[in-house]
């Protein structure tokens, strides 16, 4: 599923794709990936050049030079891709925008589940969605704040899009194994100290995905996603991948919290 790491890669692809470029035709394959009448949508981005591109979360917004914005939400299975001639579309394109330049860009999606739509602005579409802050760009003041006074579990909180946007399950868990705290710990039992550390794995789990393209076979051998993918790529010919590893000898733990598979080190994770 497209996490915020997928969909800032995929914004920094269009980017060099899009800006200043103008849409000369809306093509719609299946209108099934579209969140508003395609008729609409086809009068509102035919003519209308791209100036900007931006992310909240796992959304992608290219900004039109009306002040609109064109809405990319990528569902289970979204991608983007870029071509020039029919034959070349890739597999699952549901929608194309064709650019002046000739180039045309795919949203491409299997199973169906992403979303296309239009909103008055990027602060429009978050109020409506109820979108919190984006993972990348909270504080740990305002984490705290959002956090520290719930009798929830810590986990299901994080994922929460509404208080901070972007985080999904492979990543919260990867937050809560850096910043060694229990996926079942009461929010309100959370120290300050403990929220800086949660601010500080936010930053590093995000900007380490990023930098790799959430490509998990490159991340550190030091990050828990090699567990949970039974990936031994950053160590490889050995089952080093099923331990912790900082604490070597001990196995990582599978669970659930909130119906989502959870994966942590019951030495450095301690449940209280």
């Amino acid at each position: 599923m497209p996490e915020l790491p997928e969909v800032e890669t995929y914004r920094r692809f269009l980017d060099e794709l899009v800006i200043e470029e103008t849409i000369t035709a809306f093509e719609v394959k299946d209108a099934h990936v579209l969140a508003a009448d395609e008729a609409a949508l086809r009068t509102a981005l035919v003519g209308r050049t791209v100036v900007q591109t931006s992310r909240l979360g796992k959304n992608c917004f290219l900004h039109l030079d009306n002040g609109r914005v064109l809405v990319l939400h990528f569902g289970m299975t979204g991608d983007v891709g870029a071509y020039r001639d029919e034959a070349d579309a890739p597999r699952f394109t549901r929608v194309a925008l064709h650019l002046g330049s000739g180039l045309r860009i795919a949203f491409v999606d299997p199973r169906k589940f992403g979303r296309i739509r239009l909103a008055d602005s990027v602060i429009a579409y978050q109020e409506a969605k109820k979108l919190g802050p984006d993972a990348l760009d909270i504080t740990a003041q305002q984490l705290q704040a959002a956090l520290s006074r719930r009798k929830t579990l810590i986990k299901p909180l994080l994922l929460d899009q509404r208080l901070t946007a972007g985080l999904g399950n492979w990543i919260v868990d990867e937050v809560l194994f850096q910043a060694k705290v229990h996926p079942e710990r009461v929010a309100a039992t959370v120290t300050e100290a403990e929220f800086g550390r949660l601010h500080a794995a936010i930053q590093l789990v995000l900007r380490t995905a990023i930098q790799h393209e959430a490509n998990y076979r490159n991340f550190p051998a030091s990050f828990l996603i090699h567990a949970r993918e039974w990936d031994d790529s950053a160590t490889p010919g050995t089952d080093s991948h099923h331990f912790c590893p900082v604490h070597t000898t001990t196995e990582i733990d599978k669970t659930y919290v909130g119906g989502r598979a959870t994966y942590t080190c019951p030495v450095c994770q301690p449940k209280h």
